[in-house]
């Protein structure tokens, strides 16, 4: 683990969270005993899976200090203005821009908005939405990231990443009633196109686990909320921010600072 704390990592971050998303998806389809609310309580490892594994990897590969990296990103909140606009807005322009290429195109509508009081499925879905996306950065951006940008550069690091981020929701393709079950491998090129965006905050924040978790439960949220956006507009979209963003900032670092190191 010392020797190779990436790989044990995404060894343990997968088969945390897969304990949790196999058994949510038996039990979505009535096989026993996954059924059962005992066997659902293993979903929580879905959510903490990746924080779980980098706290472990951490303990045992650095200590204390590798553990004390995250506090850090966590409470990194001194980014400026600007970036928390970012973050709580980017997802609304991305998606409003993704409606209408929706329409222009007259493709087909992959996104429902729910129904009844949305005030509450709104202010509820934040919050259980902020925690699970932060324990997912945590791992992903806090631990992963930084790392491999230390051997790549953050155009390759953030490849590495976003594949193995979207292999890593493979389970919820067969999710009774999950969106990714309908258009899998347009989930997946989504995913790992949509890491760009997150290698830019992360990097431009010098490593806010903050700024790319609030990025990411913004991004859910009004992904829920905001109606008639295609999963195909939506990756068209996603592929041309990337793009941009390699064009603009650079494979090097992917922002204006210089990448995030540690490890």
């Amino acid at each position: 683990m010392k020797k190779h704390p990436v790989t044990w990592f995404y060894i343990l971050a997968f088969s945390f969270s897969w304990l949790g998303m196999i058994s949510a998806a038996l039990g979505s389809r009535d096989i026993a005993p996954f059924d059962s609310p005992y066997f659902q309580l293993f979903s929580i490892f879905y959510a903490v899976g990746p924080a779980l594994a980098a706290v472990i990897v951490s303990q045992v590969a650095y200590g204390k200090t590798g553990v004390q990296e995250f506090d850090k990103g966590l409470i990194q909140w001194r980014v400026g203005l600007v970036w928390y606009i970012v973050a709580v807005l980017g997802p609304v322009v991305l998606l409003i821009a993704a409606q209408v290429v929706t329409k222009l195109l007259s493709l087909p509508v992959t996104i429902a908005v729910p129904q009844g009081n949305l005030s509450f499925f709104a202010i509820f879905g934040f919050v259980i939405n902020f925690f699970a996306n932060t324990c997912e950065e945590i791992g992903w951006r806090g631990f992963a990231l930084p790392r491999l940008q230390k051997r790549h550069n953050a155009l390759t690091a953030t490849l590495i990443v976003g594949i193995l981020w979207g292999f890593w929701h493979l389970p919820l393709v067969f999710l009774v009633g999950n969106p990714m079950s309908e258009f899998p491998f347009l989930w997946f090129i989504m995913i790992v196109t949509n890491a760009f965006i997150y290698t830019w905050i992360y990097n431009s924040t010098k490593g806010s686990i903050l700024l790319v978790a609030l990025f990411h439960g913004s991004l859910n949220i009004f992904g829920a909320f905001i109606p008639g956006v295609s999963a195909i507009s939506y990756v068209l979209l996603n592929c041309v921010v990337a793009i941009i963003l390699i064009a603009v900032f650079g494979r090097t670092n992917l922002s204006r600072r210089k990448r995030v190191c540690a490890g």
